[in-house]
């Protein structure tokens, strides 16, 4: 598994709408192939990290295109351009 952890700024005031987007697209990320699971967290001051599990890296980069034209979807709350890194997955558990 292959882990892509993107880091992000939304401007003041856009928090809410800015999660109104997510949950308006969630059918599209979740949609995507090969994802384990998708997770956004967010302080109050709009900075956070989307941490999304895909089946390799491959899969990853393959998504890419996808995963720019979602990000498209957040522009007019963005401070700046998200900043993703990538890494292997060590552990991945849920307790479900």
């Amino acid at each position: 598994m292959f882990a892509r952890i993107t880091q992000f700024k939304m401007k003041p005031g856009t928090r809410a709408a800015a999660t109104d987007k997510m949950n308006q697209l969630k059918d599209q990320i979740m949609a995507m192939p090969g994802i384990h699971s998708f997770t956004n967290v967010m302080n109050e001051d709009g900075s956070g990290y989307v941490i999304s599990v895909v089946e390799s890296e491959e899969t990853s980069n393959a998504n890419a295109p996808k995963v720019a034209e979602l990000w498209g979807h957040f522009a007019e709350f963005m401070e700046s351009p998200p900043n993703p890194v990538g890494f292997d997955v060590i552990a991945h558990w849920d307790k479900g």
